[in-house]
Order: structure tokens, then sequence, then C-alpha cells
């Protein structure tokens, strides 16, 4: 396509979603020109007119590629010569859906924020529609993008720890923990399940840790068990949940997320039991792997050191002792994407490494949501996956 013409030059990146006072829209922008592989050129920021425009100007965006639709963005995007190679979706889940699947269908490459969608049934519709399409689909799971969440990877995956017994995950907040004023956007939409879905604190944060799990430990789940609450009155998803998880194999897990857990700021973390050896990643020190053999003395790998296996040292972008944190491990995944999208416009194969979350990941993400969501109707029962 026209579009494409330029093969070597920063990705053209739209973005629909991330106006003024939208926190996660300025962190995709930052991780997105970080290392320089994209230029955010047109953007549909609100579906407010004023406030696209205005959000636009900030921006320092041209007004002929300045949105109020995103429908009417995908269509004249996809037919100017400059037009975006990419867009980064950032609005309510409840919108991914339609908003992804017009610039799928048009070619344009998607970098979507999670989870997939709020539902299964919207999560299969994204899932045909990124199949029926040339572009790429990433999802913004960025925890996978820390060096040592990858160097944890690359040992389970090497055996390092023997077979795995066991797996916990947690990931607690408190911003929640009360009422929230009915200004606040971002509590409003992610507390209300026509916007959110079936899940509150389960689909926000707990599709990361559940993303986490998957991607460092590689176990294949079979069945949980989830106990669900809403603690603060009137809330109508669930705002802490404790679930029980079985394996394939015969390996165990616990996964907790709460966004009620008063004096937890963004506290998740990872700990992985094998036959051989232990291992465990906390966000709050992300710069360190703790892993421990059966009887033996704790070795904490840092970030960048001899001990790194190339796969973390791929993402490591300054010296060990220098701390890296959540912007550049968004950017990490950017810059997966980055590489990705180049490749296609050659038709090159992927450089060696290269991997990012997908369309799979996110409706995996959705599915661990609504089977949350039925065990614990079901007074914690133990479903399938």
């Amino acid at each position: 396509m026209t579009r494409f013409a330029d093969r070597t030059g920063p990705i053209r990146l739209g973005m629909v979603g991330g106006g003024q006072g939208a926190m996660i829209g300025s962190v995709h922008r930052v991780a997105a020109r970080l290392d320089g592989h994209f230029r955010l050129v047109a953007g549909a920021l609100s579906s407010t007119p004023d406030k696209a425009r205005a959000s636009a100007a900030d921006l320092g965006l041209a007004e002929g590629r300045t949105y109020s639709d995103f429908t009417e963005m995908a269509r004249r995007e996809a037919r100017l010569k400059d037009g975006i190679e990419a867009v980064s979706v950032v609005v309510p889940n409840h919108m991914h859906l339609p908003v992804a699947r017009e610039f799928l269908k048009r070619g344009i490459h998607v970098i979507c924020d999670k989870p997939l969608t709020g539902t299964m049934r919207d999560a299969r519709k994204l899932e045909k529609a990124a199949a029926g399409s040339d572009a790429l689909f990433v999802l913004t799971h960025n925890y996978t993008g820390y060096p040592m969440v990858r160097e944890a990877r690359a040992r389970v995956a090497r055996g390092d720890l023997g077979p795995i017994r066991l797996v916990q995950v947690e990931y607690p907040q408190d911003w929640l923990g009360e009422v929230p004023d009915p200004s606040n956007k971002q509590a409003a939409w992610r507390t209300d399940p026509a916007q959110s879905g079936a899940g509150g604190s389960t689909g926000d944060i707990g599709t990361h840790a559940w993303n986490l799990m998957r991607y460092v430990t590689g176990l294949v789940p079979e069945a949980l068990a989830a106990d669900l609450q809403s603690f603060v009155p009137g809330r109508e998803l669930d705002d802490n949940a404790h679930v029980m998880l079985r394996f394939e194999g015969g390996a165990r897990g616990m996964l907790w997320c709460s966004q009620v857990a008063s004096g937890s700021e963004n506290t998740l973390k990872i700990r992985v039991f094998g036959e051989k050896a232990g291992l465990e990643w906390s966000h709050d020190t992300p710069e360190k792997l703790r892993v421990t053999p059966l009887g033996g003395v704790t070795t904490i790998v840092t970030r960048g050191s001899v001990a790194s296996d190339p796969a973390s040292l791929r993402l490591t972008r300054i010296p060990a002792g220098h701390p890296e944190g959540f912007l550049e491990a968004f950017a990490n995944i950017y810059a997966e994407a980055a590489a990705a999208i180049r490749a296609a416009r050659t038709g090159a194969p992927l450089p060696p490494g290269v991997h990012f979350p997908g369309i799979a990941e996110g409706v995996e993400g959705v599915a661990f949501v609504e089977a949350c969501v039925r065990s614990s109707r079901r007074n914690a029962a133990w479903v399938s996956l």
C-alpha cells in the first residue's frame, strides 16, 4: 500500500483515546517515542470535538490530522499517502473491539491496551478480525518488557528450577479503597460493568498477574476456583479476588489481586517454586531477581549482570546499577512492536528474540476473568478453562 512507501523512517503512529487527563495515554506516548521508533502524527484523542482539538493542540498534532471520530480517522488515514502505519488504542475496555477492528480491516497495525476486551464474545470477534487482517496486533502487557522478567522466563524454560510445583502471583493496589470522587473518570469507567466488562480488579490488574504467571512459567492452566469480593459499598464489580489454580502436569498456584489493599501502591510480585530451586521477582525492586536452590544460598541476579541471560540483556538499556523502570519496560513492548512492523514493511522475518503479547494472550486474559466470575457465583467452585 502507498502509505508504506517509506521503509526507513520512524513509524507513523496514531492514537485513539488518551486525551487530556488520561493517564495511560501519556504512558503510551512516552513509551512510543523513547527510542525514536514512532512519530505521533494523528489522533482521535476524545469523542468530544472540543476536547479532541485541545488535546491534539497540546501534542502539536496538525489540525487536519485531528479527529473526534475513530471511524473517520481510520478511513481517512488509510487513504493518505503519509497516513498512519500503526495506532495505539487507549480507550475503555468496551471500545477496544470497535476501534481495533476499524483499523485492522484497513491494514493498520494495532497496539492495544489491556485487557483485550470486556467480554469473551467481543474477544472472539477481535480475534477473528486480527486473524483476517495482514496487520499486527500487539497487546501491552508491559510487565513482560522488564529485563528481569525475561530473565526469570529464560531460567524456567531452560530447567534451572526443575519441574514446577508451585506458583504464586499477587497484584495489590489501594487506589479504589473508597468510593471514588465522581469526577475521577479513571475510577468511574473501571467500576462500571458497561465499560469495564465482567471483571473489576480481575480485569484491570488480575489480567496482568495472570499474564505474568503464564509468561514466566509457561504452565498450562486446567481449572480455577475464585472467590471475588466487592468490599466498597455499592460497587458492582469485584475489587478483590483470591484465585486457586490447577495446571497440567500437577502444578498448583494462587493468584491474588486487589484494589482495596490499604498501603499497597502497585505491588506486583511473582514467586515460582520447582523441584530444584525457586525464584522471586517484585515490581518494587524490578532490577533484581532472587534465585534460591533447594537447601542452598540465595543469589540475587541484577539487571545487566554477568549472570544474566541473553533474553534479558537484549532489553537492558543502561548499565547495571542505574535504575530502569516502568516506562522503559513499557517502551520495550513498543520497541518489539516496532521491530515487527519494520519487518512487515519489507516482508522480512522477525529479528531473533523479538516477541510481544498479542491476540492469544488477550483472549486468555478475558477467559480468565470470565472464569473467575463464573466460579465465584458458584461459591468458589472449580471451573475448567
